[in-house]
């Protein structure tokens, strides 16, 4: 990671939260929080999933108000009913799970609701053409938003905050999907736009990148901000320890629990694009073995979503064939079967966007239990549900996997980001799968739960559970693969030792750069 620059001089106050207590049914969220931002600095909130960072930021942006405490903005007193009001006084926040259309193009999602601000014509074409420059996304302006991945959907984010005139940016957990040359990229606009007299809030729980960016950091532990610190003169150890009251874990495995038994084997795999032959995924190939982890590297966009959901049935494959081989070592063709006959042949599946694709965010957490294990015991008995085995294994879940929440009939949106995660996660290995695929699994969730994520697979790793994992913190895939491939453009180009290979070296793999030395 490139040495940050000097931080710019502290200007005056531009946010200032009072004394913030915001209580929901069963669970004080926020109790007597203080909060200082600075102008044109880079102010990290640092805290555990549930420690009430989310919620605190909501409050800042006009989405929920608080029961008690005042906000300042600029000095003057504000009392946001609701995000455009925020967004009026330079508030603008780019959210972990993306307030976007899925069914609307880059264009349309950033111009949607701020047409008085450039019209639609030429003038909005100019800024949102600089607005895609300064933050890196190369989307074409009339893609429809479901065809990118989700480092360009965070990018479209970007563009609509700032199109809207936002000054004082929050950004939470910017930098989950992005390898480390696109993280020091990202870091990068921010310093210029700092000098421009930007402001941001960045939540983040990778600790040296907040060490890396941030001017000041504030800690938030249990809905309560626990101390402010100069983040160029404390270690990460130490503010993990004032973040959870622990130290900061590691995803290394160090044993090998590898054998030759073949678990899944995905051979010539072709997906062509919607509509055309280009090959989306061209003549993929590999074998994941019991008790091994596969870990595929990839900058996103490049294949690995949707080499995941042909796994998994969502999409079909134009040739090739997938294999699950059960511990008698018979073969079984799930090429043409649909996702739930895969499920049951013993998939788990952790998915890249728990909010699209792992939970239904209304329903309670026993009912998110049931989900893709409807035809199966415990949640089931023949053709009906059993509700009350759904909600006896929903408590274990929440006892084993330190699932924080006032009860199992709460709904999941109640959930912290982590907490609704490591639902996920027991829910996925609850079911003795064979096989887990891992996608991005502990994306945007603290050093804590990250800790129990990490843990629990490699005890399903150590008991014969292959997993196929695919992430973006290239720490997590070092540490806990027992092989790494890279993807890139479709293909798997290159394989690595998580024993010798560097993240810088990853980096330089899933961008192409080592690709084009050697030619």
């Amino acid at each position: 990671m490139s040495d940050p620059e000097p931080a710019p001089e502290r200007g005056e106050p531009v946010v200032e939260l009072s004394g913030i207590t915001k209580r929901f049914p069963g669970v004080v969220a926020n109790s007597d929080v203080n909060l200082t931002v600075h102008a044109g600095e880079v102010h990290a909130v640092c805290g555990e999933n549930g420690a009430g960072k989310s919620t605190l930021m909501k409050i800042l942006y006009g989405m929920q108000k608080p029961d008690e405490g005042t906000i300042s903005i600029n000095g003057k007193p504000v009392d946001f009913r609701n995000p455009h009001d925020a967004i009026r006084a330079g508030v603008g926040m780019v959210h972990q799970h993306f307030m976007l259309a899925d069914n609307l193009t880059v264009r349309e999602n950033v111009l949607l609701g701020a047409e008085n601000l450039h019209g639609i014509g030429r003038a909005a074409t100019q800024r949102l053409a600089e607005l895609a420059e300064r933050t890196g996304l190369k989307a074409e302006p009339d893609t429809l938003l479901e065809r990118l991945g989700v480092a360009d959907r965070q990018r479209v984010e970007i563009v609509k905050v700032l199109y809207r005139g936002a000054r004082i940016v929050i950004l939470d957990e910017p930098t989950a999907v992005l390898v480390p040359q696109e993280v020091d990229a990202l870091f990068d606009t921010v310093r210029q736009m700092q000098k421009q007299g930007f402001t941001f809030i960045f939540i983040s729980h990778k600790l040296d990148e907040v060490r890396a960016i941030a001017d000041t950091v504030t800690v938030i532990r249990r809905g309560t901000t626990v101390g402010t610190a100069d983040p160029k003169t404390i270690s990460s150890r130490q503010l993990a320890e004032m973040m959870v009251g622990s130290e900061l874990p590691s995803p290394e495995t160090r044993e090998s629990t590898v054998t030759d038994r073949d678990v899944l084997r995905v051979s010539e795999l072709r997906l062509d694009a919607e509509g055309s032959d280009r090959a989306v995924l061209d003549h993929i190939s590999f074998t994941v073995r019991a008790g091994e982890v596969l870990g595929v590297a990839g900058v996103e966009g490049n294949g690995q979503t949707e080499l995941v959901e042909t796994i998994m049935g969502m999409r079909k494959a134009a040739s090739g064939t997938i294999e699950l081989v059960d511990a008698d070592g018979n073969a079984r063709d799930l090429t043409k079967l649909g996702t739930l006959a895969r499920r049951e042949a013993g998939i788990g599946y952790i998915a890249e966007d728990r909010t699209r694709h792992s939970l239904l965010l209304t329903q309670p957490l026993w009912a998110n239990r049931v989900l893709g294990y409807q035809t199966r015991p415990p949640v089931s008995k023949g053709q009906l549900l059993d509700i009350a085995g759904a909600r006896a294994d929903t408590e274990r879940i929440v006892r084993e996997y330190d699932v924080r929440t006032p009860g199992i009939d709460v709904p999941a949106a109640a959930l912290s980001g982590g907490n609704q995660q490591k639902l996920v996660v027991g829910r996925e290995l609850s079911g003795e799968p064979v096989l887990l695929i891992a996608s991005h699994p502990t994306r945007g969730v603290d050093v804590g739960a990250q800790a129990l994520i990490w843990e629990q697979i490699r005890t399903a790793r150590a008991r014969g559970l292959a997993v196929l994992l695919i992430s973006a913190d290239l720490d997590e895939l070092i540490g806990l693969s027992d092989t790494i491939r890279v993807m890139l453009r479709g293909r798997l180009v290159s394989e690595a030792d998580p024993a010798t290979v560097t993240p810088q070296e990853l980096g330089s793999a899933m961008t192409g750069a080592s690709v084009e030395e050697g030619e």
